[in-house]
């Protein structure tokens, strides 16, 4: 139990800025272990974020809450997922030499690839963001899907690891992740279904029926990350720690736009 705790501990010390005041040894086995637990991330930043939208729709106008929303998004997690995709886009866009992509990508410094692709990709979320809150909601039915697809993009996370190769097998993080294998993404997707079963459970009147959402949303997050990947692995001979968090935001971003569709399609 210890073990697991600090797995979890870890991978929320890892991932977020939610405080967690305990000392813990950052060794591979115990990263490996505690990937299982990123899709229990992923749901509580997507219910923090969801809650408050919930509490922010009935006092403030739909644009300034995507804003404060946005930043809260951003916040919990530090700009973790940002910052890797900014750097993947300064690196993949150049068009140079596979070698050359990866040193740019190391580079601390930020291009105009960068920039652009960070800025697109907030203006994205915050237009979503508004239209969702503009819309005719049921809280308690939308929250949860919410923030189950925040637990898919983070689920993907884990299945590259296991899936794809490392461009830096030994540097960066690719070495602390080294130990992961498809054993820990099965472990962490049987997580994520018992998240998904108790978001069930619990909001059965989740918009546009809860199964086939659920199942919605699993099937985009597969597509969306499968593409990615191979596009990523393709242009880099592997991935590295900046292509995961490009990839959550990405995956993110798809699945609130189809949340949005299918809610308006009702």
């Amino acid at each position: 139990m210890k073990r697991e705790l600090q797995a979890a501990g870890a991978a929320f010390q890892l991932l977020t800025r939610i405080p967690i005041p305990v000392a813990i040894p950052f060794t591979p086995e115990l990263l490996a272990r505690s990937v299982v637990y990123y899709p229990v991330v992923g749901v509580v930043i997507g219910g923090i974020v969801g809650a408050a939208a919930a509490g922010l729709d009935e006092y403030v106008p739909s644009m300034p809450a995507s804003v404060i929303l946005l930043a809260l998004w951003l916040l919990l997690s530090g700009g973790l997922h940002m910052d890797g995709l900014m750097d993947t886009a300064d690196g993949v866009l150049s068009h140079r030499s596979r070698e050359r992509m990866l040193e740019i990508m190391k580079d601390s410094r930020v291009g105009a690839m960068g920039v652009l692709a960070a800025i697109i990709l907030t203006m994205f979320k915050f237009a979503l963001l508004g239209a969702w809150l503009d819309g005719g909601k049921d809280w308690l039915a939308e929250i949860p899907l919410f923030a189950l697809a925040c637990g898919l993009s983070r689920l993907w996370v884990v299945i590259a690891m296991a899936c794809w190769p490392f461009a830096r097998p030994e540097e960066g993080l690719a070495s602390m992740f080294r130990l992961v294998r498809p054993r820990q993404a099965v472990l962490a997707a049987l997580v994520q279904a018992v998240l998904t079963a108790g978001c069930a459970w619990a909001f059965p009147s989740a918009s546009f029926g809860a199964l086939p959402a659920y199942l919605l949303q699993a099937g985009l997050a597969l597509a969306v990350g499968i593409l990615l990947s191979a596009w990523l692995n393709r242009k880099l001979g592997g991935l590295t720690g900046d292509t995961y968090g490009a990839m959550t935001e990405v995956i993110e971003a798809a699945l609130l736009l189809a949340l949005l569709m299918g809610l308006q399609s009702q």
